[in-house]
């Protein structure tokens, strides 16, 4: 048995929110294949080892591979119970015959066991958990507080600014919709520090009546604040006083006969009425709530979500959580709420269409997180009610949109298998493209697609390293070498599904034969690849000729299904390698020769560059001119000359 202190990595965040004693405890067992009495043994021995108090569990292969990762209230007793096989399901029973290891965390309450439960699933993702696919960050409002003249911009990630976040928006489109409405309402500036600090006259947002003009002091600092209260009043879901108070000013301009200002205060009632009247969840009176509604159909399940802040609609989502075959509806519900909120703070309140798996419990862990209490409730009547029938509705409806396009994928991914003679239907399909200028930036990229759509989290870039970067058939060589060197090293007996059904090259036959080599050298003979090739009309969509390994050339219908499909997938990679190439060209834009230069940071590079204007002046300048540079030592000056001069 042996102890691992709880800082350790496979440990996250361990030392920040919990306090353990014996924080973690491993067992070893043996046995590669499933076997369910090694399973039960290996467990048998956790068990005697166990306290009873709150914890984590991760149930772990030969491999040390997670499968499962667990909380319980009493590690002992709930450990025990795996031990009782007739009592499992068959998943169960499926996961018990593949433990040979198990790892330990004790916590000092169940709700902080299930705060890093949450946090090791996000982590390792097993393939026995409930897990939320989707792992995009949510866009939230940021209204910064760093400056005289607060800007207001689009957020995600980690919320390190100072200044007040609003979220989440369901979508970046709901917050750009927002962000308009607050422009043309409360005329908050959107421009970068830098930006503001270097005006000399108002930009073209002052002109079309979204900006106040802060920049070059069309507006005080104390009625920038009026703005700015008003855009905080307007988040927080108290548009009523904000219109009010904008009638009265629109009558007062009018009394003075400036109806100029009077149309100015006009525009922005109408922006305000606007985004009120595009609100399809009326939620007045909420406040702060999150609402969930979840529908299940052909063994999958959809979680519809909607956003309401301050009464307002901030959007909403469906959900397509995986692993949930013989997971009872309430347990599943209760493993999304806690992975959604794991990155995101949680509203006062929750709606549920349905009774959560230890509703309380939950709500206690979330609260802990928030800081403050968290309500999950389930409507009966009255207007909440309404709004979890309206998300049960959409729920319903977008699980039949997901398996209408899920037929119809199938259909495609068959119609693929047979006409490139697969001997199976795919289940990831790798595509390959490189992008670079004239031998400059020079990248590789790999997009992923399977069953439901591209795989995302699955793309990978790659820095072309060896291969010279105008030769296309090297920099393929060099790309596939390295992927293929990793599968091997990372999944030999190809287990993970990591592994690819299928690969797509951008390129004709002479590609194809380079990529062909790289896989015989490989030693990997049943991985079918293709080469898509433009065809002898390049600019003709519908005319690509796809290269066989066997020497095959075949051409679809301008019009089939099948070669829409093919397109997408190759205009995908296309899409993503001219990406990571413009990052990194925009990224080699701003370095210079100076930044190789040992011993030389960015101060001193600053200092440098300021003193002879250009790095090829710096590079070219004479010993006695780099000590005359401000900050420059003598020895630093030696160094800098002699990197740069290294015959003398």
């Amino acid at each position: 048995m042996n102890r691992t202190p709880a800082d350790r990595p496979d440990h996250p965040r361990a030392t920040e929110r919990f306090n353990e004693e014996a924080a973690t405890t491993t067992v070893k067992g043996g046995g590669e294949a499933p076997d369910l009495e090694a399973g039960v043994a290996a467990i048998r021995n956790v068990v005697k080892t166990l306290p009873v108090r709150p914890g984590v569990y991760r149930m772990q292969d030969s491999r040390g591979e997670v499968l499962y990762v667990g909380k319980a209230r009493a590690l002992k007793n709930r450990v025990a119970n795996y031990t009782q096989v007739t009592r499992l399901s068959k998943r169960l029973q499926r996961m018990v015959s593949q433990t040979r290891t198990m790892t330990i965390v004790t916590t000092n309450t169940e709700a902080e066991a299930l705060l890093l439960e949450a946090q090791l699933i996000k982590r390792f993702r097993p393939p026995y958990n409930v897990l939320l696919r989707d792992d995009k960050s949510f866009p939230f409002i940021l209204l910064r507080e760093d400056h005289a003249y607060p800007r207001v911009q689009k957020h995600r990630g980690a919320r390190r600014s100072k200044g007040q976040y609003f979220g989440p928006f369901a979508s970046a489109g709901s917050v750009t919709r927002t962000l308009n409405a607050l422009q043309k309402l409360f005329l908050l500036r959107s421009c970068s520090d830098g930006f503001f600090n270097n005006r000399s006259r108002p930009c073209l947002l002052y002109q079309i009546r979204r900006c106040s003009g802060p920049c070059v002091g069309r507006i005080a600092p104390d009625a920038y604040g009026e703005l700015v209260d008003d855009a905080k009043n307007f988040l927080a879901g108290k548009s009523t006083g904000v219109q009010a108070r904008l009638s009265k000013q629109m009558a007062e301009a009018a009394e003075k006969q400036d109806y100029e200002l009077a149309a100015v205060y006009r525009d922005r009632l109408r922006a305000l009425t606007y985004i009120q009247g595009t609100q399809t969840v009326h939620a007045e009176g909420l406040g702060d709530a999150d609402i969930f509604a979840l529908a299940a159909k052909g063994g999958t399940m959809c979680i519809q979500a909607f956003f309401i802040r301050g009464g307002q609609n901030w959007g909403h989502r469906a959900f397509f959580p995986s692993h949930t075959a013989d997971v009872p509806e309430d347990e599943v519900l209760a493993s999304f709420l806690i992975q959604f909120y794991e990155d995101m703070p949680p509203p006062k309140r929750i709606l549920v269409d349905r009774d959560v798996a230890e509703a309380e419990l939950v709500a206690d862990a979330l609260g802990e997180k928030a800081g403050r209490k968290v309500l999950i409730e389930r409507p009966q009547r009255g207007d909440r009610r309404k709004l979890i029938e309206q998300a049960s509705r959409n729920a319903v409806e977008a699980l039949d949109r997901r398996h209408a396009e899920s037929t119809t994928q199938t259909k495609l991914l068959r119609e693929l298998a047979d006409a490139f003679e697969l001997p199976d239907v795919p289940k990831r399909i790798e595509v390959y493209d490189n992008s670079h200028i004239m031998g400059t930036a020079a990248t590789g990229a790999m997009v992923v697609a399977g069953p439901q759509g591209f795989v995302k989290n699955s793309y990978r870039k790659f820095n072309i390293k060896k291969a010279a970067t105008d030769d296309d058939f090297a920099m393929m060589k060099e790309v596939l070498e390295r992927r293929f060197q990793r599968l091997e090293k990372d999944d030999p007996d190809r287990s993970s599904g990591e592994w690819p059904d299928l690969i797509l090259i951008d390129g004709g036959r002479g590609q194809l034969n380079a990529v062909l080599e790289i896989m015989e050298d490989a030693g990997v003979h049943d991985v079918p690849v293709v080469g898509v090739a433009k065809g002898p009309h390049h600019g003709r969509e519908g005319r690509e000729v796809f290269h066989l390994p066997n020497g095959r050339e075949l051409t679809f219908p301008v019009n089939s299904p099948l070669l829409f499909y093919l397109q997408r997938l190759r205009d995908e990679v296309h899409r993503f390698a001219i990406g990571t190439h413009r990052a990194k060209r925009a990224k080699n834009l701003v370095t210079s020769s100076l930044d190789e230069v040992p011993g030389i940071g960015p101060t001193r590079k600053r200092a440098l560059l300021m003193h002879f204007g250009t790095a090829r002046a710096v590079k070219g300048a004479a010993l006695e001119d780099l000590e005359k540079a401000p900050g420059i030592s003598k020895a630093t000056a030696r160094q800098l000359y002699d990197y740069f001069h290294p015959n003398g």
